[in-house]
């Protein structure tokens, strides 16, 4: 026998059933911004138990339905906002001319393996990492994780402080012609020191887009940026060829690839 039938025989769990009513009556009964009737009442008008009620609450927050402000309660959450994730429109690599980025730290250290392979360099070569938050609208939507081969930038100057670092690796980056460049996007959840970063519980939902850059012919940066998939959308223009192929073993990738 297939699993469909036995798929098919297991009981929506309660609070799944409540969070498809719930959503009925967000959409249909409050506007963006409004606040929800406290637990007790909902609980009540649904005829479910409070933890019933919680659960389902709480699908919402994570999915981006819903927002809770302390002192305040439970409100419509707006719309999600769309990022722009193409060059041509932010500039490279992440420049931003329309979003904001605030710099958290910059490292230089020697690759791991897993990053030496990301990068196509040995291991240990010395490799820049300028992490970064990007905002919107003022808003911590995404980090980023920008590691660059110390070998493609050969002439940067020497730096007295972190700051001066990353400003010099950024710059010095925003001087290479690139040639292409190629992404990927995934399904993650956000681990403890990102999703302090984004302002959200660990184990949030994120999107995990990683993105490397080419000039004159080799890879000279790849970029880890990981956005709340609660607020945010992300936009690749007109111009970028979207394939969606399957990751290993079960998770589906997204490859967007563009070339100047």
């Amino acid at each position: 026998m297939g699993t469909t039938g036995q798929l098919s025989a297991v009981p929506e769990p309660k609070y799944w059933h409540l969070r498809t009513v719930l959503l009925r009556a967000i959409d249909s009964e409050f506007s963006i911004g409004q606040i929800l009737p406290n637990e007790r009442e909902l609980a009540a008008r649904f005829g479910v138990a409070r933890a019933t009620l919680r659960q389902a609450l709480d699908q919402l927050e994570l999915e981006g339905r819903l927002v809770r402000r302390r002192g305040i309660g439970t409100l419509i959450a707006a719309p999600r906002v769309g990022v722009p994730v193409n060059r041509q429109e932010e500039g490279w690599p992440g420049v931003g001319r329309s979003q904001a980025w605030r710099t958290v730290d910059c490292t230089t250290a020697p690759a791991s393996a897993q990053l030496a392979t990301g990068l196509g360099i040995a291991e240990g070569a010395t490799v820049h990492t300028v992490r970064r938050v990007r905002l919107v609208e003022g808003r911590a939507m995404a980090t980023e994780s920008l590691h660059v081969p110390a070998a493609a930038l050969p002439h940067l100057p020497g730096f007295r402080a972190e700051s001066d670092r990353a400003r010099s690796v950024l710059r010095q980056l925003e001087r290479l012609e690139v040639d292409g460049e190629s992404r990927a996007v995934e399904l993650g959840v956000a681990e403890a020191e990102e999703a302090a970063l984004l302002e959200r519980p660990p184990g949030s939902p994120v999107l995990v887009m990683t993105t490397q850059y080419v000039s004159t012919g080799r890879l000279v940066a790849l970029a880890v940026s990981t956005y709340r998939a609660d607020t945010c959308k992300l936009t690749f223009g007109e111009t970028g060829l979207v394939e969606v192929t399957p990751a290993v073993p079960v998770a589906a990738t997204a490859e967007v690839r563009t070339a100047s």
